[in-house]
């Protein structure tokens, strides 16, 4: 199904009008495929975070090699080390980095609003904050935001927005939406790098009347895609899907949706099931620096565990990376127990195996009308316990 053009697209939009297409739907889930101008990618898709420009223990080769065909770049780190002019200088984030796929690149105002101690100030221009490099004074503008992703060079790049806590008040998740849109205003506006997608951002929370207005202003600026900002920050699951279904409905139809950051397996075919095309975190990278493997016994095994000492199978008999075709979960036990960076390795490779092979079956299952089928069959296996020797 061809993508019609947005009626509302202003000069500031330097991406591809027709840039996404779906070719498939299964209830609310979709696959498409998003033309980019460091190539396409298929939809449902999970973006490996590299947020200082690389995914960490891992080479962008290997990345390609565990099915990822997307990465996320940091602008608030990039930023600060080593700038964005240095990247532009040295020919963008690709040739900086070694990935010639596509990269999406986030505004930076997440970090900025999530280390909310360091916040100095907030207005209708920008956010000046403690850099938490230095601790110096620094500024973050929707102006400033287009220029570091410009420099970066990326194919998607983010609005700026103000994300709010789950606390937040709803006087505050009124401004937070309010700023969110003013700034979209000014950053559609923008120059961008050459091709370069521009994503708009909605907030308001779970309060379905500001997020609902949120969206709709966010949406009749016409960008090339839109993201539900806000949520997976401690709101409750059930809040957060319910949000996510019914928030995705009102976003257009013909445009990408993008979830920012839930990375769970239980998550990731949640809200690809109620209509979201695209999500990131940093939980299956993360969880391998814990010692933790994702598996489908159980949803994750704990390889600190003792009962794993003597193990002689691999995490998953199914699995073709690394991890699993070489090495035993004894000998993966000993690497995460003796802190060796080996251990680190292998299994972030296995996580985000695991994660991106979970997404490309979900979207082989919206091909052939059987998400649903998929989904229950996968959410038993993770929410099974697993067995434990006597």
């Amino acid at each position: 199904m061809a993508p019609q053009p947005h009626p509302e697209r202003g000069r500031g939009c330097a991406g591809f009008v027709d840039a996404f297409a779906l070719t498939a739907t299964d209830g609310a889930a979709r696959a498409g495929v998003l033309s980019t101008a460091h190539g396409e990618l298929r939809t449902p898709a999970f973006m490996p975070v590299g947020t200082k420009a690389t995914v960490k223990s891992v080479d962008p080769a290997e990345l390609r090699d565990l099915g990822a065909e997307i990465l996320l770049g940091n602008t608030y780190h990039l930023h600060f080390r080593p700038g964005t002019e240095t990247i532009a200088e040295l020919g963008g984030l690709h040739a900086f980095m070694g990935w010639d796929g596509p990269i999406l690149t986030d505004s930076g105002g997440f970090q900025v609003f999530s280390l909310r101690h360091t916040i100095l100030g907030l207005d209708d221009d920008g956010v000046t904050f403690r850099s938490v490099y230095d601790g110096d004074s620094a500024r973050l503008t929707p102006d400033l935001a287009a220029r570091a992703q410009a420099e970066l060079g990326s194919d998607i790049a983010m609005c700026l927005d103000v994300c709010a806590p789950a606390d937040a008040s709803r006087a505050e998740l009124e401004e937070a939406a309010r700023l969110t849109t003013r700034w979209a205003e000014r950053q559609r506006e923008a120059e961008r790098a050459p091709g370069q997608l521009l994503f708009g951002i909605a907030q308001g929370g779970t309060d379905p009347e500001l997020r609902s207005r949120s969206i709709e202003e966010v949406a009749a600026l016409g960008f090339d895609g839109y993201a539900l900002g806000g949520l997976a920050i401690g709101e409750s699951r059930e809040q957060m899907f319910e949000t996510t279904a019914w928030a995705t409905e009102l976003l257009p139809e013909r445009r990408p949706r993008y979830f920012m950051g839930i990375g769970d397996p239980e998550g990731i075919l949640e809200v690809i099931a109620r209509g979201i095309d695209m999500f990131d975190c940093v939980l299956p990278t993360r969880n391998a620096r814990t010692g933790t493997a994702l598996s489908w016994e159980g949803g994750r095994l704990n390889l600190r565990n003792a009962r794993f000492a003597r193990d002689p199978a691999p995490l998953d008999e199914n699995c073709a990376c690394p991890a699993c075709t070489r090495f035993s979960r004894a000998y993966l036990r000993h690497l995460v127990n003796q802190q060796e960076l080996l251990g680190h390795r292998l299994l972030t490779l296995h996580n985000l195996r695991f994660v991106l092979d979970l997404v490309a079956g979900a979207r082989t299952a919206i091909e052939r009308g059987e998400l649903q089928s998929y989904k229950d069959a996968a959410l038993a296996r993770l929410q099974a316990a697993p067995e434990v020797p006597n």
